[in-house]
């Protein structure tokens, strides 16, 4: 057992802090619909004077992001700005100049070279694996693929000694009740066998550090990281992020862990114990969904 409390109710922790570092899927919505009760407690911290930076890995910088939002009938009054890892992604992408570049993800997903020409006038030519210089993915390039289907082409960029730029650190995404892959799974088969591999979002500093700065400009002030609380479902990419950032993690049981947490609907609480005391990072509080 750990002596991580399990809460009803976030109104008491909240009220410790100034900024709300909040996931996005898994936490205000499934991919599906939007989750109310979350939606509510965030607009709530908003009213008592707190602010609500959305720090998210999705491959797509920001503003398709909140058009899905939108979408999914997310209140604006629940947030005040959004971070994504596609935005962290464009500045790695900058980086590399007119190099060319290897996609692995969806269409949808080509967006981002999109926006990042609009920002800055130019962006990389997309070209064949055997012509690229790095690699950037943003998913699977269909939804029913698994990862191991890229291990041929990982094999060959490894030969190449390429980089490759993971715009989405997580493993897996649920959408309604179905998993799919997300590009973080390619990107630790290619660590595994000695790729060269760069993060764009959670767990890692960049993306933080653009949300901090963010709700320190929407507060009019600097903001001590004990006074920031990060919430979001995953233990690996959220509350380790949130630990390594130095700040406060609130759980959220329901997301990515909620095959083992809820066998059925109810939180299996040993589990969740069990889980937590396998991990370094350990959350301050754990929720089975965000609810004021």
């Amino acid at each position: 057992m750990t002596n991580i409390p399990i809460l009803a109710s976030a109104r008491d922790l909240l009220s410790a802090y100034d900024v709300l570092l909040c996931d996005v899927w898994g936490v205000i919505h499934n991919g599906r619909v939007h989750y109310a009760e979350a939606c509510d407690a965030l607009m709530r911290f908003r009213q008592g004077g707190g602010r609500v930076v959305l720090v998210t890995n999705a491959p797509r910088p920001n503003p398709p992001v909140r058009q899905q939002l939108d979408a999914l009938a997310v209140p604006r009054e629940a947030f005040d700005d959004i971070v994504t890892s596609g935005d962290v992604t464009l500045a790695f992408i900058a980086a590399h100049g007119n190099a060319p570049v290897h996609h692995i993800g969806p269409d949808r997903d080509l967006t981002l070279f999109q926006i990042l020409k609009s920002q800055t006038g130019h962006a990389p030519p997309l070209v064949p694996l055997s012509e690229a210089s790095y690699i950037v993915a943003t998913g699977l390039y269909d939804d029913e693929d698994t990862p191991d289907q890229y291990d041929e082409a990982l094999a060959i960029m490894r030969g190449r000694d390429l980089e490759f730029i993971s715009a989405n650190p997580d493993l897996i995404v649920h959408v309604g009740e179905k998993m799919l892959y997300c590009s973080g799974a390619i990107a630790q088969r290619y660590e595994g066998i000695g790729g060269r591999v760069i993060q764009a979002g959670k767990p890692y500093a960049p993306i933080y550090d653009r949300a901090l700065t963010l709700a320190q400009g929407l507060l009019g002030r600097a903001v001590d990281k004990s006074r920031v609380l990060a919430i979001g479902d995953a233990i690996r990419t959220d509350v380790k992020g949130a630990c390594d950032f130095g700040v406060d993690a609130l759980f959220v049981t329901s997301g990515v862990h909620r095959d083992e947490l809820h066998p059925t609907s109810a939180l299996d609480e040993a589990a969740f114990h069990q889980l937590a005391a396998s991990v370094e990072s350990k959350p301050k509080a754990a929720m089975t969904g965000l609810r004021w």
